[in-house]
């Protein structure tokens, strides 16, 4: 794992904890740390003795979607966000995950810790799904995971508004989530880890199995959609204006 910004470890028996650290990149979504998400959440495939996954970031940043050089080749049509099956990684994986938002989620990066089994967010840190901040639709699920998570008011006007809301702010708005002090939402998470692995593989397995099977049955089409409305938005010239000039703010 040390050619990947990624720390993958056991924690206690039965728990992974995996770690997103690209300190270069901020945890934006750079081919270094995609290419460590996709190795790390086969490696746990491949693990018999994992039962429960704790995902988090570093320091302040949990994931901030995608680099300005991945959006504008995503505007160039070179690429799509279905190309690397990012978004459902931890969807897809066989046992229960917990996104443990300690840091900022931004974009791609908020959504894909929204496919979870379960999210813990911080009061401190700026949760947003700001796709239409820079003139294109949203992808990667979010259309559909986003308004399903948080509620159709809520997420609708995430979706269609792309400002910024502070994890107290989502707390208010009453998110059916914790939402806890920075510092506590690792602890918080690895606590609920631990009762998660106390039960056997199998049944945890199979009941994963049975409660997103809906989510897991709808999301190609979802993606399907998505990819066209991003046909009609992605590759107008002012979509290419607002990567580059509004990038970062």
């Amino acid at each position: 794992m040390s050619s990947f910004p990624i720390d993958l470890r056991p924690l206690d028996a039965g728990i992974v904890q995996l770690t997103l650290q690209d300190r270069v990149n901020k945890n934006t979504f750079s081919s270094e740390l995609i290419a460590g998400l996709v190795y790390s959440f086969e490696q746990i495939k491949h693990d018999t003795s994992c039962k429960v996954v704790v995902m988090t970031g570093y320091e302040t940043y949990f994931a901030l979607g995608g680099t300005q050089q991945g959006l504008m080749t995503l505007h160039e049509g070179k690429t799509d966000f279905a190309a690397n099956g990012l978004y459902s990684l931890p969807l897809d994986c066989d046992v229960p995950v917990i996104s443990a938002m300690q840091g900022h989620g931004v974009g791609g990066g908020f959504v894909f810790g929204l496919f979870a089994d379960f999210v813990i967010l911080s009061r401190e840190s700026v949760y947003t799904t700001n796709f239409m901040k820079y003139g294109f639709t949203p992808g990667m699920g979010a259309t559909y995971v986003v308004p399903q998570k948080l509620g159709i008011c809520l997420g609708e006007e995430m979706l269609l508004g792309a400002r910024n809301y502070r994890g107290a702010e989502l707390e208010k708005r009453g998110v059916p989530f914790p939402v806890l002090p920075r510092a506590e939402v690792l602890p918080y998470a690895v606590q609920l880890a631990r009762d998660i692995a106390e039960k056997p593989r199998g049944a945890l397995v199979a009941l994963k199995r049975h409660l997103v099977a809906k989510l897991r049955a709808k999301l190609p089409e979802i993606i399907e959609q998505e990819l066209a409305l991003h046909e009609q938005t992605f590759h107008e010239p002012e979509v290419a204006e607002r990567i580059k000039t509004l990038f970062g703010r």
